[in-house]
């Protein structure tokens, strides 16, 4: 009987001598191994203690030696683990946060009066005339004016300098004005411009107008004959090309420009005297330079105390009168003396300064509104505050102290007009206090005003004064603060009719 494997081939089994067991029989395993392998007992032991020895291996602890620590492996590996279970919690979100980009806050817009003055200076870089520096700031603005003064005996012409308003004319008066200004204001708050990082900037603008100034004489002179006064120009009514009839760009002039000179002007010498004396006080870090500026303040001032030279710069110039008219000199006179005292410590000038004589003829003493207004026509306010100054600071006390009380005084009473109180001045619906009797251009005095009212306040707090009497009325500094600070932060909303 041969029984089917199911598996795809013929198992045979035969039973001749051989037991037969019953496949329902309980089998000895151990029994039958014995018997049909004796030698199985041997080998069941062999396979016990391989089995037994790999139970026992699985068991055995293991160490690992680190010379001065002995560490199992489960402890090594637990401790790696815990590293890198702190690493994933801990390190992973640090490092995707740093890799993340950072959103910066903006910084502090800064306030009315921080911008105010950077755009007020960037004015003077927008008209600057001559080969411009490559840091001058304003993309639209390129070389102009290259062939000025090649009708003068000037080496390299009057190259330089700035335009005025909006043509393309350089007036030497005001533009030695704007420099003296500009001038002060950088002795009396370095600090603040400086903290502003318009220090460097300002000073590069007032050696941009000096060293234009200094081509208008012959600096390395004593003594002078001439001046020039201006470049380019226009008449009124002109229909030749020039500075008024051609309304364009200073990049794209192409008609003549006429350099105009002057054989006496005290006025304009003054002028020119203050602002590079004042200048060589900005820039006594350049003792070359400062000296430079003094010898040339020095020069133009002889021009202007020539007694035979003693006529308005601007009378009879139709390309200057109905611009830039000059009133009067003996202003100037105290104005660039007072000035040429402070740059080199020369009583000559401060005496100079201080004559009665010079008091009486610059009508100081009439009192009126019109004196009280500083302008590029009118220093004397400005003058009267830069000496009340020297009496407040330095106390020079005699021979001098007498006209600078009287300075004192008048300063007090300028001050005063100021006031709304007084009602000396009229304003604006919107509170614009109207210097000019409401004429055009009305900021520029504004501006002057303010600036002269900050001053005299900050004059008063150094030496400890706590104001100031208008007749017998006292009032606080705080009152010339609250008078600047109304009219300068935003002067067109001030323009209310």
């Amino acid at each position: 009987m041969h029984s089917r494997n199911h598996w795809g081939g013929s198992f045979e089994m035969s039973n001749s001598g051989e037991e037969v067991y019953n496949h329902t029989n309980e089998w000895d395993k151990a029994a039958l191994l014995e018997r049909y392998h004796p030698q199985s007992q041997d080998l069941d032991e062999t396979l016990q203690s391989w089995v037994l020895e790999r139970a026992e291996n699985r068991k055995k602890t293991k160490y690992v030696d680190f010379g001065c620590i002995v560490m199992s492996h489960k402890a090594l590996k637990w401790i790696f683990g815990s590293i890198f279970l702190t690493f994933l919690v801990i390190g992973l979100p640090i490092i995707i946060t740093k890799s993340l980009p950072k959103h910066h806050s903006p910084p502090t817009p800064a306030d009315n009066y921080t911008l105010a003055l950077h755009k007020a200076l960037l004015f003077f870089n927008a008209q600057k005339s001559g080969k411009l520096p490559k840091s001058n700031g304003i993309a639209w603005r390129g070389n102009s004016g290259l062939n000025d003064g090649n009708d003068t005996d000037v080496k390299g012409g009057l190259v330089g300098g700035y335009y005025d308003a909006g043509d393309n004319t350089k007036f030497h008066f005001p533009m030695a004005f704007a420099m003296t200004m500009l001038s002060w204001s950088v002795l009396e708050y370095k600090d603040k411009y400086m903290a502003l990082n318009e220090y460097a900037h300002t000073r590069e603008l007032i050696k941009w107008g000096t060293d234009y100034l200094l081509l208008t004489f012959n600096n390395s002179a004593t003594k002078i004959d001439k001046i020039y006064a201006q470049v380019g120009g226009g008449l009124n009514g002109s229909s030749t090309p020039d500075d008024h009839y051609c309304w364009q760009r200073p990049e794209d002039m192409e008609y003549p420009r006429r350099t105009i000179s002057i054989f006496q002007g005290p006025d304009l010498a003054g002028e020119m005297a203050a602002a590079l004396a004042s200048a060589s006080i900005v820039f006594q870090d350049d003792a070359a330079y400062s000296k430079k500026l003094i010898k040339g303040a020095q020069t133009v001032f002889n021009f202007a105390r020539d007694g035979g030279k003693r006529k308005a710069y601007s009378r009879g110039e139709p390309y200057i009168e109905p611009f830039y008219n000059s009133t009067g000199y003996y202003d100037e006179y105290m104005w660039g003396a007072a000035w040429l005292y402070y740059a080199t410590g020369n009583n000559t000038y401060i005496s100079l300064a201080t004559n009665p004589s010079i008091f009486s003829n610059s009508k100081a003493y009439f009192l009126t509104p019109q004196f009280s207004v500083l302008s590029w026509n009118n220093k004397l306010p400005a003058a009267m505050l830069l000496l009340t100054r020297f009496r407040m600071l330095l106390n020079p006390g005699y021979p001098y102290e007498d006209m600078l009380k009287m300075y004192h005084n008048i300063t007090s009473l300028t001050m005063c007009s100021y006031l709304q109180h007084y009602k000396v001045f009229n304003r604006t619906g919107g509170g614009l206090i109207q210097l000019n009797n409401g004429q055009p251009q009305s900021l520029q005095y504004v501006a002057n005003a303010a600036f002269m009212a900050s001053l005299f306040a900050d004059y008063m707090q150094v030496v400890g004064v706590p104001g100031w009497s208008c007749g017998s009325t006292f009032f606080p500094i705080s009152a010339l603060k609250a008078f600047a600070t109304s009219q300068v932060p935003s002067p067109f909303s001030l323009l209310v009719f």
